[in-house]
């Protein structure tokens, strides 16, 4: 009897959708996706306009403010800044209408822009040119990064491709300088690049495509490879480079 009772009131307590009171149906995550992939279907499918964006001149992307760099310079480069200060600072001032000032305490090449300021790359560029000289390079060769768009500074240690110590390491930059530099210049004129070994420091200057060849022969030299294998290497790479031009 009471077994009865208990299905008469689960009967009675079902309501009209065949749910208990108190309890409401979840839905399922499918059907809510359907209908929201029907209402996107249903929208109007106008075509979207790209944003155009007028280019702006260099005074509203500086927002009025003079921008600066500044560029250490460590003392073994004190003497060779002083000679050639006078190439280094026209360019700056007369073709990228920049400010450049050495600054004696700090011991800094401090650059700024200002009001004759067109380009607003300039800074970047004299910045780049700055550094390339106080890496160790020559002024001929620095003031390409101003002329050319094209042209990047790398630079690594001996250590990062191989952690060697003592004779080792020697051997290893000897391989790279070879007999009288003779090894690094045939590097440098079949890559196209620049090269500076200063310690264990290895700088590059050139094209992308150019600093990894340069590069890519560097750190097999670091590795053990002969000179001669090497050289064939890069030619190889070069010719095949100048093919595809």
């Amino acid at each position: 009897e009471s077994i009865t009772n208990t299905a008469a009131d689960v009967t009675v307590s079902m309501d009209s959708d065949g749910n208990p009171d108190g309890f409401e149906k979840v839905k399922s995550k499918k059907s809510q996706k359907r209908k929201r992939d029907a209402g996107e279907v249903d929208m109007d499918t106008g075509a979207v306009k790209r944003p155009s964006f007028p280019p702006i001149s260099g005074d509203q992307l500086r927002g009025g403010a003079d921008e600066m760099r500044k560029v250490p310079v460590p003392a073994h480069r004190y003497t060779p800044l002083k000679e050639n200060w006078l190439k280094i600072f026209t360019p700056i001032v007369e073709n990228l209408q920049l400010q450049v000032r050495f600054n004696l305490k700090t011991r800094n090449v401090e650059i700024k822009t200002c009001k004759e300021t067109q380009d607003i790359s300039a800074l970047t560029k004299a910045a780049d040119f700055v550094k390339a000289f106080v890496l160790g390079f020559q002024v001929e060769d620095a003031l390409a990064l101003i002329r050319l768009d094209e042209l990047f500074l790398e630079s690594f240690d001996v250590t990062d491709v191989k952690p060697l110590k003592g004779d080792h390491l020697s051997r290893a930059i000897g391989r790279i300088a070879g007999k009288g530099g003779k090894t690094k210049f045939t590097i440098e004129n079949v890559t196209k690049t620049r090269i500076v070994l200063a310690d264990t420091k290895i700088h590059l200057l050139g094209s992308f495509q150019n600093i990894k060849m340069a590069r890519t022969a560097i750190c097999n030299l670091i590795l053990g490879s002969p000179p001669s294998k090497v050289y064939g290497n890069i030619r190889a790479v070069a010719s095949r480079a100048a093919e595809r031009f």
